[in-house]
């Protein structure tokens, strides 16, 4: 599992830095922090994505971990990146309203077209 994990993280990861790289030497330095970020971003939601490979566990159990990790990960670079305020309490708060509910969002979508294509 932890083997198909990096696979999974690694393959956006590079692609993306190969991007942020090509950027940031054609002086695009913002757009380059942006490209690396959102990568590794992509690469981190990939990766965690082998948790829903566990039949063991429950929907909901899989759901939770996915949920924490994407928590102690994801919203730390959203706090870091500079693509938000962060000058007050109410904007670290409004920072997690907004992962939170993209991550219902995308959570959501993803299930649907899952349950969509294992009837097939």
């Amino acid at each position: 599992m932890i083997i198909q994990a990096l696979i999974r993280a690694a393959i956006p990861f590079v692609i993306m830095t190969s991007i942020a790289v090509f950027l940031y030497y054609d002086t695009q330095v913002h757009d380059a922090k942006g490209t690396f970020l959102a990568g590794a971003i992509i690469s981190i939601v990939s990766g965690a994505s082998v948790i829903y490979d566990l039949d063991n566990l429950s929907l909901i159990t899989r759901t939770l971990i996915h949920f924490i990790i994407m928590l102690v990960t994801i919203y730390p670079i959203l706090i870091l990146s500079g693509w938000f305020s962060t000058t007050s309490f109410f904007d670290y708060l409004w920072i997690f309203i907004i992962f939170t509910i993209t991550g219902i969002i995308l959570w959501s979508v993803v299930m649907i077209i899952t349950k969509v294509f294992s009837k097939s």
